[in-house]
């Protein structure tokens, strides 16, 4: 993966994020929590299609920026959802 795919998929990733974020309320990190997770997640979405033997066709043309949006956003949408579910686990346990 190159720097231009590593960086489109950390920006969709926290795009990712916090359209999940707001896709499912009750999981939702808030705005940066959503973000942190979403750079997170579109880092390893990336990462894990790459090992995966998946990895989108690298540098600037259409099929490698599409690809990476793609790994980025999913990842970070996934990512942010875990994340969600293990705060209210744990909060719920709290009380």
């Amino acid at each position: 993966m190159d720097i231009t795919s590593l960086l489109i998929s950390l920006g969709s990733g926290a795009l990712g994020g916090n359209a999940a974020g707001k896709l499912m309320n009750k999981l939702s990190l808030g705005t940066v929590g959503n973000s942190i997770a979403g750079i997170l997640g579109g880092g390893l979405g990336g990462q894990v299609l790459g090992m995966l033997g998946m990895e989108p066709s690298e540098g600037m043309n259409l099929a490698g920026i599409l690809g990476s949006v793609a790994s980025g956003g999913v990842g970070g949408g996934i990512l942010m959802a875990v994340f969600g579910f293990i705060k209210n686990m744990m909060n719920s346990n709290k009380g």
